[in-house]
């Protein structure tokens, strides 16, 4: 988790400015969907973290 979070906020919080809590809140959301969803791993064969699980199954 921790490691999760630092990513965060490197990759998205301190590259952007937010004037609102929604704002900030709508971003976390997008970066929370595009790294279980999108982020393609190298280590998961190429497949995103919802990918591999789910051909886990």
């Amino acid at each position: 988790m921790e490691a999760f979070w630092g990513t965060l906020k490197c990759e998205m919080y301190h590259l952007n400015s937010y004037h609102t809590f929604e704002e900030l809140e709508k971003a976390i959301d997008a970066y929370i969907y595009f790294y279980t969803n999108k982020r393609i791993q190298a280590k998961l064969n190429g497949l995103s973290p919802k990918e591999y699980r789910t051909k886990a199954v």
